[in-house]
């Protein structure tokens, strides 16, 4: 397997290499994201009248209504600026130096979405399993109302964990580490762990953990094939557009979604119906993807 092209989001990694480096990095990301979130929220309380708020707060831990959904979205602003100010303090190096070159990225970025409307398109026109067909959830109005800024919220949402994961885990690992069973696992793992939440998963936590690191690694390898996060990101993007904004579990994330499955997250049957779907669509997206991009 080769990654020459990933070269171009190491080199620039490899003047902080060493592993102190990326500890500091990621302790400061961490302080420096916790303090901005809580200005954030700070800043909403002021910004909403407080009855306004009373009725809405209940629906942004779960993201049950539009504006909870678009909440929960922004927030990745605070972890993209947050990494911003580590890479510079830490690593003296800029945000885009984890993204690959800008005209490259954004060519593949194009290319990959494209491919992966396609397949989505099919896919779509596929029968569900006898009993998980999803029913209306928001109105078409409402929905299209809330499209432009649920749109720029989702794309900060995959660019954020994407400039995080596959932009500087990866490419300060790979600077360290010529195996990429270190550089793509170790992030890919992170990327599981983060999505570890028995609260609002139940006994389908570990499920979740699987699928999320099954994606870690499906997108690891599209940055380091390509050399830019671009493939990576129109994975990502295309993944959450259809799980937040069109089509999400009843009671979780489904604020904004047009339509809801006839279940729950803790709905252990259900999951395992769709676990093999899910897996099989995603990897058909790695491969569409490499094949969009092949030459």
């Amino acid at each position: 397997m080769r990654y020459d092209a990933h070269d171009s989001l190491v080199a620039p990694a490899r003047a902080t290499a060493r592993l102190p480096y990326l500890i500091v990095g990621t302790a400061l990301t961490a302080v420096l994201f916790l303090g901005l979130s809580f200005g954030y929220a700070e800043v909403l309380q002021r910004v909403f009248p407080k009855d306004i708020w009373a009725r809405l707060a209940p629906t942004i831990e779960s993201a049950t209504s539009p504006v909870g959904v678009l909440v929960n979205l922004f927030i990745f602003a605070m972890l993209i600026t947050a990494l911003a100010v580590a890479l510079r303090l830490v690593h003296k190096r800029g945000l885009m130096t984890l993204v690959g070159a800008p005209v490259s990225a954004s060519r593949q970025f194009r290319r990959a979405f494209l491919a992966m409307l396609v397949l989505y398109a099919v896919i779509m026109m596929l029968p569900l399993p006898e009993g998980m067909e999803p029913a209306p959830n928001v109105a078409f109005g409402t929905w299209a109302g809330f499209l432009p800024l649920a749109l720029v919220g989702l794309f900060i949402q995959v660019f954020a964990e994407e400039v995080l994961f596959r932009g500087y885990f990866q490419s300060q690992l790979a600077a360290r580490f010529s195996s990429p069973l270190i550089w793509i696992g170790l992030p890919s793992l992170g990327f599981a762990l983060l999505h570890f939440d028995p609260t609002t998963f139940g006994v389908n936590a570990w499920i979740v953990v699987f699928w999320a690191g099954a994606f870690g690694i499906a997108a690891g390898d599209l940055t380091a094939r390509f050399g830019t996060l671009g493939p990576a990101t129109a994975l990502h993007f295309i993944n959450n557009f259809g799980a937040i904004l069109i089509t999400a579990p009843q009671g979780q994330f489904d604020g904004l979604a047009l339509y809801s499955y006839p279940f729950s997250m803790e709905d252990s049957a259900a999951f395992w119906t769709f676990m093999p779907i899910d897996i099989m669509i995603l990897v058909c997206g790695w491969l569409t993807i490499r094949l969009a991009l092949r030459g």
